[in-house]
């Protein structure tokens, strides 16, 4: 699929970068919290945590991705519980996978129904499928003492909003 002259599209993710380092990316994510701790995933490239999720392909609802990413990156068949948030994020990064790139991400964060154990099947890759995925529970009340992703994570999961937030984050 041809988005412009300027732009190539990443597999059948709607995600798009364009030749002057600019990615756009449409993601769904996953909040599962169990014993007071939340699920993030990181690996031996990236020095951060990030959300349990990925991008949404085209033709793919929210949802339907969200199932999807939780499944192939915990091993862990999951249900959603509601949508929790939804975030447009802006942010440069000057390492890792993302280096150098001026991203504009919106992520649809929805909230999974626990299932009472933190036991989960992962053998997650990253999208480019080279290098491993490791799921990491971390402690809601110590969230500040990792360098997690969505920072919003700190506050917002201490006391979860009744209906979905729009949140809008510069970095």
């Amino acid at each position: 699929m041809k988005i412009s002259n300027t732009a190539k599209m990443i597999n059948n993710d709607i995600c798009f970068q364009t030749k002057d380092n600019r990615r756009f990316r449409l993601r769904a994510a996953a909040v599962i919290i169990e014993n007071g701790s939340v699920l993030f995933a990181t690996n031996d490239v990236e020095k951060y945590y990030y959300s349990v999720g990925g991008a949404i392909e085209l033709g793919e609802t929210a949802e339907q991705a969200v199932l999807r990413e939780v499944k192939e990156e915990t091993g862990v068949d999951y249900e959603i519980d509601r949508l929790l948030f939804i975030q447009e994020n802006f942010f440069k990064r000057d390492d890792g996978m993302l280096k150098d790139l001026s991203c504009h991400e919106i992520t649809f964060y929805f909230l999974m129904k626990s299932r009472g154990t933190q036991q989960l099947n992962s053998h997650s890759k990253t999208a480019n499928n080279m290098i491993d995925e490791k799921m990491v529970w971390l402690p809601i009340d110590k969230l500040n003492e990792y360098e997690a992703y969505p920072f919003f994570f700190r506050e917002k999961l201490k006391n979860l909003p009744a209906h979905p937030e729009h949140i809008v984050t510069r970095r």
